[in-house]
């Protein structure tokens, strides 16, 4: 498996909604992330796919809620959001795509 494609299995998508959009104003991006990722691992993935350098990364696990699914008791799976902070002057459009 090549370098880039380790990186795609770090980083799944770019999360756009509400709050990731408040945060963009901040220099930030808001990636959903694999949960076995660890910081390091999501700093290298995003300077390298995007070509961009990161201040910082910070990281939320959501759990998933408990929802019904065709009458049947379900659940939604957890997710890992990493919240990244570039440095001055580097910008990411996620609304281009991957």
């Amino acid at each position: 498996m090549t370098a880039n494609a380790a990186h795609y299995d770090v980083i799944r998508k770019p999360i756009i909604t509400e709050k990731s959009t408040m945060a963009s104003e901040n220099g930030a991006v808001v990636f959903e992330v694999a949960m076995d990722a660890n910081k390091p691992q999501i700093k290298q993935a995003v300077e390298e796919l995007f070509g961009v350098k990161v201040k910082a990364v910070n990281t939320t696990i959501t759990k998933g809620k408990q929802k019904r699914f065709r009458g049947q008791m379900g659940r939604r799976k957890d997710v890992k959001k990493a919240y990244v902070t570039l440095e001055e002057g580097n910008t990411i459009d996620v609304s281009t795509g991957l």
